[in-house]
């Protein structure tokens, strides 16, 4: 493919097809595969699915559950704890398109969630059906798919309130034409929201009701989360075609524990508390700070990912506030990572970037 990122149901095309074709359990109205199918497509069989979400399995099982009754489905969490990634693919999986989406932000307007105008045609015929320009979640509806609306609670609330119908009578109301869109089966709602930024818009408790709520941890151990970065480094570098380049675990392990220690305020043994800059530092922006090493490694260093390479990167999403955050980092350079006698040679690396 030469697009720079493929849909999900276009980059993972045979991988839906392999499990298709064998696949014989029931399948709610609208699936193109039955629970236990995308349940399997988003964790992997070890051999010829590749797992694109590392976590509980049960978290995958009550969010695939979820979309095969009538309640829409919201997954909630920290920034960086993969629910578009999570979102996109149980569509794909569900209805064989990830490209229903609403994307939201404060300057969202409630056209996006019910429909718009074509106003040329609509000053020159009036108001009419082709006239009327579907939202994603119209043509969802009518399509019987699986909508997508990300950044939920960035979304004004009388905006997100335009949800509601839709989610509790399954219709959506055109009263400019006296009818109604009403939702075919397999229709249904998939949400994501986190509270960490600005600009938040609470959800109505009305809202709130008719999803079901699935929280999205960060994950769990050390080791779970470098096998996540490493997983994703690899599949960037390759959809971006990067030069091959020695990527050592050990650097990779060594982004991850700065983020967990700076995220969590204490180090991994216990024993030093830390200042935690105002930054999220999630799963997301250590897969960031690597695959932007990996480029400066393979494009203006010896092909192999070191110290200096990510040095930059990790100052970088540290110091968010120029002033605060800079005395977090130096603070954390100088009493934790200096004194780790491994670790002198990103000491330095870090020493020189800031």
């Amino acid at each position: 493919m030469t697009v720079l990122r493929p849909h999900a149901e276009d980059q993972y095309a045979e991988e839906l097809a392999f499990l298709a074709k064998d696949d014989d359990r029931p399948r709610p109205p609208g699936w193109r595969l039955s629970p236990w199918a995308v349940t399997t497509y988003i964790l992997g069989d070890g051999d010829r699915v590749t797992p694109k979400y590392v976590g509980a399995r049960r978290i995958v099982e009550v969010a695939v559950a979820t979309l095969a009754t009538d309640r829409a489905l919201l997954l909630l969490g920290v920034p960086g704890t993969a629910k578009t990634w999570l979102s996109e693919h149980l569509a794909a999986a569900v209805s064989g398109d990830s490209t229903l989406l609403v994307q939201g932000t404060a300057g969202t307007a409630e056209e996006a969630i019910r429909y718009g105008w074509n106003y040329a045609r609509l000053l020159a015929e009036g108001p009419s059906i082709e006239a009327l320009t579907p939202s994603p979640v119209m043509r969802a509806m009518a399509e019987g798919r699986v909508a997508r609306v990300e950044e939920l609670t960035r979304m004004p609330s009388d905006v997100q309130d335009a949800l509601i119908t839709v989610l509790s009578e399954k219709t959506l109301p055109i009263p400019e034409l006296n009818r109604e869109v009403q939702a075919e089966r397999g229709f249904n709602v998939i949400a994501t929201a986190n509270d960490r930024d600005r600009g938040v818009n609470e959800l109505s408790s009305a809202l709130r009701r008719r999803f079901n709520t699935v929280v999205l941890p960060v994950p769990a151990t050390a080791e779970e989360e470098v096998d996540i970065v490493a997983r994703r480094v690899a599949q960037l570098g390759r959809s971006l075609e990067l030069p091959e380049t020695t990527t050592g675990l050990a650097e990779i392990r060594r982004v991850v524990t700065v983020f967990r220690e700076l995220r969590a305020g204490v180090t991994e043994d216990g024993r030093t508390k830390l200042k935690s800059p105002s930054g999220t530092l999630s799963t997301a922006e250590a897969i960031s700070v690597l695959t932007s090493g990996i480029a400066l490694a393979a494009h203006f260093g010896d092909g192999v990912l070191r110290p200096s390479d990510v040095a930059a990167g990790i100052v970088g999403a540290v110091v968010q506030e120029p002033v605060s955050d800079r005395v977090v980092w130096r603070e954390y350079l100088e009493t934790v990572v200096r004194e780790r006698s491994d670790w002198r040679d990103f000491y330095r690396a870090c020493r020189e970037t800031s």
